[in-house]
């Protein structure tokens, strides 16, 4: 997730360490909050690969900036991950929710809505978090635990939301290809 969160926010402009690490974590909030020790060296990694550069700018006191930026491998590499997203960027919603942060920047409408049919198709398998003795998923209204029970009916409203959101989103761009 931080690779294509790197990506993403240097296509569309070049920034410096700073500004890129709050823009990463201005996405994944406190969910899973970005370092230091995380951040510049997955920076470094994509600097040796040839995905990005980086430039020396003078700073507002005596040591220069640092600002990065993607080079054309950088951005193929980014539109790559968009079109073929790994299994978990399908699967966890963080990691989903990263990807369609870019998604946009897939320019055909039937590979964006490809991508998001795969979410759906996710979404749309039996899953629960707890299950019976004899292995079938507990229901919210079977739950006796009240905390469980919450969590069934608030993972239920959000599936349910992302759900409709997938479809009208997925209907909208097969319109917009055809």
């Amino acid at each position: 997730m931080l690779t294509l969160a790197i990506l993403g926010f240097l296509y569309d402009q070049p920034l410096h360490g700073y500004e890129l690490k709050s823009r990463i974590t201005g996405l994944t909030g406190h969910v899973r909050p970005v370092s230091d020790g995380a951040l510049y060296p997955a920076i470094t990694r994509l600097e040796k690969s040839g995905l990005l550069e980086r430039r020396s700018e003078p700073g507002s006191g005596a040591a220069p900036r640092q600002t990065l930026e993607l080079t054309e491998q950088g951005r193929a590499e980014l539109l790559r991950r968009l079109a073929d997203p790994e299994q978990g960027e399908i699967t966890d919603q963080m990691r989903f929710f990263a990807l369609a942060a870019f998604l946009h920047h897939l320019a055909d409408p039937s590979r964006q809505a490809a991508v998001l049919r795969r979410r759906l198709a996710f979404l749309e398998a039996p899953s629960s978090f707890f299950h019976d003795g004899d292995g079938s998923p507990v229901t919210a209204e079977r739950e006796p635990n009240p905390f469980r029970r919450g969590m069934l009916l608030v993972a239920r409203a959000s599936t349910t939301a992302e759900r409709a959101w997938l479809a009208e989103t997925v209907a909208g761009l097969e319109r917009q290809g055809a």
